[in-house]
């Protein structure tokens, strides 16, 4: 592929590229050499399982390996027993040495599922920073100030409301970004939130000599309820290790502006025809419905392989098929600014019941089903963003957007 043409694969979705120019001088150097670009993305193995958010960098990771580069997958198994203070109001906890490898095993396990074996080079950081030893780490902490690291927005915070910042964690940024010295990096991939720590790798790099590393930052994406960081403790979001019927499902459930987002950040689909697609929705060429059923075979088949996920859309249009839903219904448009939404509520609002309490007797007889399963709480909430089908009985449908 040309520069331009490469370029445009590597912008998708990104927030911002460091330097630009500079990428593209990386480009053009690496094309007429053909020695490819050091990619690296580290990741601190912090908990067993993996979700749709932390894909977002590894799906990245997997278009510069289509492009012909070298992809580091980092594990940070000597960082993550540091704990990276990215984002904390207070000094986060360690992980014990036997946290760190258990995780990391299972993250060996899950990366394969989108990243091409055969292209990967997964490396641990322990094996340069225990070598560092304590000089070298003295060293190490000599290339920069306290006032740089008060810089950061988060230690600027803790520092002026006079929130404790331990040594230990001024350490982090600095072996993250020795990790790019030991790896000579030519590009490293983070989150928006990982911007100071990448930067980081980029003046250490110059401080022993080395060509300093492109910066990407992709975005965090948004969960479920299209608002917030996808996130296990917030319930919003998709874990990769999902069986196939429940990722199918709530991309199923997402909004229609979500959609759009995952298919930028976490689609196959080419940007001509991603592009297409955008102008087939806003003209109402293409249904929403059937866009993001192919969303859901696509994400559901990419961890389950492709027969999962033609058995998850069947199970799930069969679902609805059966209960004869209707394409046109009433509909209820909410804001989770509001606060949660009682499903009782909801029914009234959108003309199915005249009152909450007609709406909870519905539910306590057992005739009234959300997506297709029935609802047995008669205090249940609507708390995640998304789509929604109320039926009461067989012929009573309403439709509830909560965004």
């Amino acid at each position: 592929m040309s520069i331009a043409e490469q370029m445009a694969v590597i912008k998708r979705g990104a927030v911002e590229l460091l330097i630009e120019k500079e990428l593209e001088m990386k480009l053009e150097k690496s094309l007429k050499s053909g020695t490819p670009l050091r990619i690296k993305a580290g990741f601190d193995p912090t908990a067993p399982d993996l979700h749709l958010g932390h894909t977002v960098l590894i799906h990245k990771l997997r278009q510069f390996q289509q492009l012909g580069h070298e992809v580091y997958f980092l594990i940070g198994d000597f960082t993550g027993m540091i704990g990276d203070p990215t984002g904390k109001s207070e000094t986060r906890k360690a992980l014990t040495r036997e946290d760190v490898l258990n995780n990391a095993e299972t993250y060996k396990e899950q990366v394969f599922k989108i990243l091409d074996p055969e292209k990967t080079k997964v490396v641990f950081n322990s094996s340069w920073l225990n070598e560092l030893g304590s000089g070298g780490l003295i060293a190490l902490a000599s290339k920069y100030t306290v006032a740089r690291m008060l810089e950061r927005d988060d230690f600027h915070k803790r520092f002026s409301s006079q929130q404790p910042i331990s040594i230990h964690e001024f350490l982090y940024p600095l072996v993250q970004g020795y990790d790019s010295v030991a790896l000579r990096s030519d590009v490293e991939l983070g989150g928006t939130d990982q911007k100071f720590n990448l930067l980081v790798g980029r003046e250490l790099q110059r401080e022993w000599g080395q060509e300093p590393q492109c910066v990407l930052t992709m975005p965090l994406l948004e969960g479920l309820d299209g608002v917030n960081k996808m996130s296990k403790s917030l319930g919003n979001y998709i874990g990769i290790n999902e069986p196939a019927n429940e990722i199918f499902g709530k991309i199923m459930s997402i909004s229609d502006d979500l959609m759009i987002r995952y298919y930028e950040l976490l689609s196959d689909m080419p940007l001509a025809d991603f592009e297409k697609l955008k102008t087939g929705l806003a003209s109402g060429a293409a249904h929403p419905m059937e866009v993001k059923k192919a969303l859901g075979r696509e994400l559901a088949g990419r961890f389950h392989g492709a027969s999962a996920a033609k058995e998850a859309e069947e199970s799930f249009v069969r679902r609805f098929r059966d209960n004869e839903i209707p394409e046109k219904m009433p509909e209820l448009n909410y804001s989770l600014g509001d606060g949660a939404l009682l499903l009782a509520r909801a029914m009234t609002e959108a003309g199915l019941t005249k009152s909450n309490g007609e709406g909870r007797r519905s539910i306590e007889q057992g005739g009234v089903k959300l997506n297709g399963e029935k609802v047995s709480n008669v205090n249940a909430e609507l708390t995640v963003a998304g789509e929604y089908i109320v039926q009461i009985g067989r012929r009573r449908f309403a439709r509830i957007i909560i965004s």
